[in-house]
């Protein structure tokens, strides 16, 4: 009987901690296949004193024997690709041989850039608020079917495709009312083509047949997302989301995994609530609580830098995603950073307009929509979570919120995170 694949995925805005899970995780599986988005993604993994920000390549890279898949869901900028690889490999950590690229993974080229930079220029006071990397663009060239793959490098012709793709976009660009530095850009172009270069010494390979022949094989699958639930093109805050699908159905789309074959989803999330970049966010903190939430949780953006936003945990919103991404158990990162507070709001409900109240995700959460959260208060635990080795160790007033948690969404917390080190990691004995 062909095995099913288990999938990982961020509940909320992305930023969940999705990097340290997937390496815990990874020793329980064959292969870890990252199945969309791109190097606006910053995973970051922390263990034995030294810290790493996994852009596209998937976090599973550091455990040994098991091999790594870019899927043909996610788009890679050939030349963060190489400074990420060298990187790691200056550290003691050759991918060469365990990391295999999609044929289909569509490439960012230099003027995805340009073009992100001149539309997020022209939307004015209407910014979405992107990473600039190029991402919004490359997945509209997909799309429209102008795009350029991974296997396109491997053809005779490659370079008249890329110029055809080039002159398009310069033609965009100008129309936009943006300069174009010449000079700068023939350097850049000249860096990724040396970095395509670098990208033929990995396998590239038809990884939907690779998969599926592993997966028949008896081969065990983690397949890891990036971003966030919230961030879905589809089910997300729209606008104020990303290119791609980033829920459960995406690795289908992303890798190539037939439907019937997901078998656990793995749904992260934080203990409160962050956010990067525009957008709704019902149960932001503009007050202290926000600020410590902040300060202790060190939340800054590991690819921007950028502040994320903080707030309480806003279970509508995570109901929503356990719907659905078909979650089958949760994990919950940095609880340690709400020791401090003796008292922790949950939302539980939106308040509407008319006075009623939701425990549905409504199409509209912007602030003209009027929605208001409402909270139930939780006693905190105050006590510092980190040293905690074991479940046994836990105060009570923790595991009573971990079951207030359990309550709301109907599934179960199968892992905690205390920690940003791996070996700050709880295995609950569900």
């Amino acid at each position: 009987m062909d095995n099913k694949v288990d999938v990982l995925l961020g509940l909320q805005w992305g930023d969940e901690g999705k990097g340290k899970v997937v390496d815990v995780l990874t020793p329980a599986y064959d292969i870890v296949a990252r199945f969309q988005g791109g190097p606006n993604a910053g995973h970051t993994l922390e263990f034995e004193g030294k810290k790493y920000v996994l852009r596209s390549i998937p976090s599973g890279i550091f455990q040994s024997g098991q091999t790594n898949i870019i899927g043909n869901g996610v788009v890679l900028d050939p030349i963060l690709f190489r400074g990420e690889a060298v990187e790691l490999a200056a550290s003691g950590h050759d991918i060469t041989k365990v990391l295999k690229i999609s044929k289909k993974a569509h490439l960012i080229m230099p003027t995805h850039r340009l073009l992100d930079a001149a539309g997020e220029r022209a939307k004015g006071n209407s910014k979405i608020g992107t990473t600039g990397k190029g991402i919004g663009p490359t997945y509209t060239d997909k799309i429209s079917r102008n795009g350029l793959r991974v296997g396109d490098t491997l053809a005779t012709d490659f370079a008249d495709r890329y110029a055809a793709a080039r002159n398009r976009h310069l033609e965009t660009i100008r129309s936009l009312g943006a300069d174009i530095d010449t000079a700068a850009l023939e350097k850049t172009e000249k860096d990724w083509f040396d970095a395509i270069a670098y990208l033929h010494t990995f396998d590239i390979i038809d990884s939907e047949h690779y998969i599926n022949a592993r997966i028949t094989e008896g081969a065990r699958v983690l397949c890891e997302g990036a971003q966030g639930t919230m961030l879905d093109v589809d089910f997300g805050s729209y606008p104020f989301v990303t290119s791609s699908n980033t829920i459960t159905a995406g690795a289908c789309t992303g890798l190539g995994v037939a439907p019937g074959r997901i078998g656990d989803v793995f749904g992260i999330f934080k203990a409160y609530c962050t956010r990067v970049g525009s957008g709704p966010f019902a149960t932001e903190l503009f007050d202290a609580d926000g600020h410590t939430m902040r300060d202790r949780g060190h939340e800054y953006g590991a690819v921007t830098g950028r502040e994320r936003r903080c707030g309480w945990i806003d279970l509508v919103a995570l109901r929503y995603a356990v719907m659905i991404n078909g979650v089958t158990k949760l994990i919950m990162m940095k609880s340690d950073v709400l020791d401090t507070f003796p008292t922790i709001k949950a939302c539980t409900a939106y308040r509407l307009p008319d006075g009623s109240t939701t425990r549905d995700f409504p199409f509209d959460i912007s602030e003209s929509a009027g929605i208001e959260p409402v909270y139930e208060n939780i006693t905190g635990w105050m006590t510092d979570l980190s040293k905690a080795k074991s479940e046994e160790e836990l105060p009570e007033a923790f595991t009573d919120y971990i079951a207030f948690v359990e309550r709301q969404l109907g599934v179960p917390v199968v892992i905690l995170s205390v920690g940003p080190d791996r070996e700050q990691t709880i295995i609950r004995k569900k």
